[in-house]
């Protein structure tokens, strides 16, 4: 699977034919899937397979990607990023966290079941995008033909929190961390025209330091800190399974958003993110010589949108914090926050029950995760969406995934398919939409 470079970036230069070959693949791999399973190619670039069960109800949904970001040996990595070297107890290469091993543990689980002669209870689709890092249009053109087809997922998993062994400053416990919901994303352009000309009799603003100014004035602070109620719920998971004055801090952050929200954003970095929409230039444009005033200038910025801010919402407050009229931000790309979906009923419950039977000394733990998937396409049907890969990961093999020496463990691998037997296996039989919401509730259509 590592050496198809199934780059969805590239695919205007390099075409389908990895994407082909990655889909005979599976064919080959996985012979009682192919055989059992009804596949069916939506798009050029999704895979849907369904596994009939035994009973009705509403299905589960398993969902990853086998798409991937470039990479290049020139960046820096010990083994090429496309061998798929096999060394030290782990698989080196790009996608091996993100996604084709998460990817892999489903097969492996369906197909062991299936040489035992399993059959779910419900019905259980296997949901594959090619397009993940790239808008995740198979994904949508997926979500689209269930929702078509009047189908409302009892459950749906897709790649997101990991197994880590320290999940925040002050908690030094094993966690498998599940994602509840996720920040909304959103691709603006920050663009300043001017008088071009020559470099020696310069304005007093160019249209490169109009757009640098702009981009100085967009700091954190520009978006309000506030605790989401999967933060919380967070802290309130990990206060038994801590000691001393840590038990009592989580307690009392847990009663006391707002003292988290301040306290998360004063820690910057991955806590800060939990807490407020972030924002991160990552491509600037402007002047094609040293010595030539440019027309224009532009950046792209991307920003990860907080729960209880909007897409609209936040253009307004950029629009306010960059203070120039003569510099446009035009909107290239962009999703709402999600929805947080429950963790008191059945079906975080099962997820959990998982976790515990391949990783015992693991907390499940709920959280609110800072990149988008492909399962954002679902809320608005799906009552139950989680993000969650069963797989170990420390920091430096987080800091792999879409940098370099991506790699996952042997022994990761083998507790990832026992986690999805044991979700399958575990799986109630049939039951109405509206299982396991609150009273009174019903499934969003």
């Amino acid at each position: 699977m590592v050496q198809l470079p199934t780059v969805s970036a590239e695919l205007a230069e390099r075409g389908l034919a990895d994407f082909e070959r990655f889909r005979m693949l599976l064919g080959e791999l996985y012979p009682l899937v192919t055989e059992h399973l009804e596949l069916e190619q939506v798009t050029e670039l999704g895979l849907l397979y369904r596994w009939r069960g035994s009973g009705g109800g509403d299905p589960l949904v398993l969902m990853a990607h086998f798409d991937v970001v470039p990479a290049a040996e020139r960046d820096g990595w010990r083994v090429p990023p496309f061998e798929g070297r096999i060394a030290d107890g782990a698989v080196w290469g790009r996608g091996t966290l993100d996604d084709k091993g998460p990817l892999l543990v489903i097969l492996e689980a369906v197909e062991n079941l299936l040489a035992e002669g399993f059959v779910p209870p419900r019905d259980v689709y296997l949901s594959f995008g090619g397009d993940e890092e790239s808008h995740g249009a198979a994904a949508r053109a997926i979500s689209d033909l269930l929702h078509e087809r009047g189908i409302v997922p009892w459950l749906v998993l897709d790649e997101g929190g990991a197994v880590v062994d320290a999940p925040l400053p002050f908690v030094r416990v094993p966690a498998a961390m599940i994602g509840v919901g996720e920040k909304g994303v959103l691709t603006v352009r920050l663009s300043a025209r001017s008088d071009g000309g020559h470099a020696s009799a310069p304005p007093p603003l160019t249209a490169a330091s109009r757009v640098g100014r702009a981009l100085a004035r967009l700091r954190p602070t520009v978006f309000p800190a506030r605790a989401p109620r999967s933060t919380r719920q967070m802290l309130a998971a990990f206060a038994p399974h801590v000691r001393g004055p840590a038990r009592l801090l989580l307690r009392v952050l847990a009663g006391a958003p707002w003292l988290t929200a301040r306290l998360f954003a004063a820690l910057g970095g991955e806590p800060a993110a939990l807490v407020r929409t972030t924002v991160a230039p990552t491509m600037l444009q402007a002047g094609s010589a040293h010595n030539v005033l440019p027309a224009e200038a532009s950046a792209v910025v991307n920003l990860r949108i907080a729960g209880g801010e909007t897409i609209h919402s936040t253009v307004r407050r950029l629009r306010r914090a960059v203070r120039d009229r003569l510099v446009t931000i035009e909107v290239i790309e962009g999703s709402d926050p999600s929805p947080e979906s429950p963790v008191d009923d059945a079906r975080f419950a099962a997820i959990a029950a998982a976790v515990e039977v391949a990783y015992p000394d693991a907390v499940p733990a709920p959280y609110l995760m800072m990149a988008a998937t492909d399962s954002r396409w679902f809320h608005r049907f799906a009552p139950a969406v989680y993000r969650f890969a069963p797989l170990a990961m420390t920091a430096a093999q987080r800091a792999g995934i879409h940098g370099v020496d991506e790699h996952v463990t042997i022994d990761s691998l083998e507790r990832g398919e026992r986690f999805h037997r044991a979700l399958l296996r575990t799986l109630p039989a049939g039951a109405p939409a509206s299982d396991g919401l609150p009273p009174g509730a019903t499934a969003r259509r």
